[in-house]
């Protein structure tokens, strides 16, 4: 698991450089299709750690609820439907 939250704080660490790449573009006015170009970027990069924190959050859960833990089953349900609804 820590390997795990190792990766995906790095994911956000470059998310969060794109868009400080992406508020230069704005301030400094550039063309609309590379603002959009970095925006779709930064989407697909969020969109991909989501799948990863949702990967190892649900790997986590069922862990706990096959040990016995009824609380892991409904940390799974409870964090899938708050990522659908998300989307």
């Amino acid at each position: 698991m820590q390997k795990e939250r190792k990766k995906i704080l790095d994911r956000l660490r470059r998310i969060e450089g794109q868009v400080r790449g992406l508020q230069r573009l704005i301030e400094n006015e550039a063309e609309c299709v590379n603002v959009l170009v970095q925006v779709a970027a930064v989407t697909a990069a969020l969109k991909r750690t989501g799948t990863a924190i949702l990967s190892a959050h649900m790997e986590q859960c069922l862990k706990e609820a096959s040990n016995g833990h009824g609380e892991g089953l409904e940390g799974l349900k409870k964090a899938l439907k708050q990522f659908i609804d998300a989307s």
